[in-house]
């Protein structure tokens, strides 16, 4: 059997990584058995779903790397749906109830107080299936609604995840399938598209398995074989509830404006639910599609850490060349509202993030860390407070001495030799002799960056170049 898989989201929505991480394990699936990957927008609710939603799921994908080789819309197909509604209508396995909303909730309340579960069963004294009862209610066939007429008795299935799954289908009454014979709702919808479509595999959240039995029993009374189904386990937040965005849970595109990388992305997702059986967790896309299978899908919720994603992120970071990383990093560097200026002259941008962006590749768990911690490279004027250039009990005489001192030895650096290298040597050479170099290389980190906590101080000074940097230690002085 040719293996067809589908990711099949509603346009009602941004695309959350609930759906991502279902689109990679269906991707994957159709990957490692030489399948094909489709993507079915369910667009039937008309009130809710929106171009740009619809847009945002496929950019979501395209960012991924999830390249689908199909691509319908529910919206499109009304005249598919239209004659297999016809066809249960026709064959008595669905008719029209015309119960009205009022009716149907003091129903449910009547049940819930009596502690059975909500179903809506149109037999016996309602008369529905009754034609002469059918007659008297035509005057509200503007509000009727087609339903399934559900033959009672057991449901089996077996699930590529979890083994044998059994439900009693009287459990679900006679259950909606249609508005009208135009417009199908989810359960049948998708059942006749994963029909049409051969679908072989259907893939997906844990949170679809009550719709299993429902689809199989369209599917009997239709006449067709049903696929074989795989329920994922629920995506869950630290505290093992079901993920929220009091988790960190985002739409997808989030993450990548946040500055997380979409191979990060891709290897994070898909250990939400599956693991190579083995403690490596940094994989590339070749390995994890060589060795995903649905046999190694574990049954329980996957924890969603948003600590773990930036540990990750990081790792793929520092993996990154460091052109394709400054690539990546400018727009964040470029928001900081200007081109620095270097020494008097407009200086290259791009091979000025760049040396920033080498600074900080090691630090980083997110590309979007980058603006802040990078700021100062961009101000003409740092502020903070006079006391952070005091290392330990330095007074502000001892401090103006160190400033002066500073001045006098990178002002006798000749800029084609002011490198990193050059600094520390002559600097460091400084600090021994002053026995402390704290007392040296800490009011100089403070009168570059304007902080306590940054890149080394001869990094920071090469990158600044030196008539920036002497600006900044006169500006210190001015501040004491």
């Amino acid at each position: 059997m040719s293996v067809r898989v589908r990711i099949a989201p509603s346009p009602t929505g941004l695309m959350h990584v609930g759906t991502a991480r279902t689109a990679l394990f269906n991707w994957l699936f159709a990957k490692k058995n030489s399948g094909v990957f489709v993507l079915r927008i369910e667009d039937t609710d008309k009130e809710r779903s929106k171009n740009e939603y619809e847009e945002n799921i496929i950019e979501g994908l395209e960012w991924l790397g999830l390249d689908y080789q199909e691509f319908y819309r529910q919206s499109e197909r009304t005249e598919i749906y239209a004659n297999y509604i016809k066809k249960l209508l026709d064959s008595g396995s669905a008719f029209y109830c015309y119960h009205s909303p009022e009716e149907l909730e003091r129903e449910k309340d009547e049940q819930m107080a009596k502690k059975l579960a909500p179903r809506h069963k149109c037999d016996g004294e309602s008369g529905i299936r009754n034609p002469a009862f059918a007659k008297a209610m035509a005057g509200r066939q503007e509000s009727g609604i087609i339903r399934f007429k559900n033959p009672g008795g057991k449901v089996k299935f077996y699930d590529l995840i979890r083994g044998e799954i059994e439900f009693d289908s009287g459990l679900f009454g006679d259950f909606s399938i249609a508005k009208d014979e135009h417009t199908p709702l989810y359960n049948l919808a998708a059942a006749i598209d994963d029909c049409e479509m051969k679908i072989s595999h259907v893939i997906r959240g844990e949170d679809h398995i009550s719709n299993t039995p429902k689809q199989l029993l369209i599917y009997q009374a239709l006449g067709l074989v049903p696929p074989k189904y795989a329920h994922l386990p629920m995506i869950l937040g630290t505290d093992k509830s079901k993920l929220s965005k009091r988790h960190g849970a985002a739409a997808l595109t989030e993450y990548r404006a946040m500055g997380y990388l979409p191979d990060a992305m891709f290897n994070f997702l898909v250990f939400l639910g599956w693991n190579p059986g083995n403690e490596k967790e940094i994989l590339s896309r070749e390995e994890i599609t060589e060795q995903f299978s649905l046999e190694r899908v574990q049954k329980s919720g996957a924890v969603f850490n948003i600590e773990k994603l930036d540990w990750m992120n990081g790792q793929y970071i520092r993996k990154t060349p460091i052109d394709e990383l400054t690539k990546l990093s400018l727009p964040y560097l470029a928001s900081e509202g200007k081109k620095s200026e270097i020494d008097g002259k407009k200086s290259d941008f791009e091979e000025f993030a760049r040396q920033i962006v080498a600074l900080e590749q090691l630090r980083l768990t997110k590309l979007s860390q980058i603006a802040e911690r990078t700021e100062f490279f961009f101000k003409d004027t740092l502020m903070y407070d006079k006391e952070l250039l005091k290392w330990k009990a330095m007074n502000n005489e001892e401090v103006k001495e160190t400033l002066e001192k500073l001045e006098e030895l990178l002002g006798g650096i000749p800029e084609k030799v002011y490198t990193k290298e050059k600094l520390e040597e002559i600097l460091m050479a400084e600090a021994q002799k002053i026995g402390d170099r704290g007392k040296l290389l800490w009011p100089l980190r403070v009168a570059l960056t304007g902080r306590k906590a940054s890149p080394g101080p001869f990094e920071v000074a090469e990158i600044l170049g030196k008539k920036k940097c002497l600006a900044r230690l006169r500006e210190a002085k001015r501040l004491l």
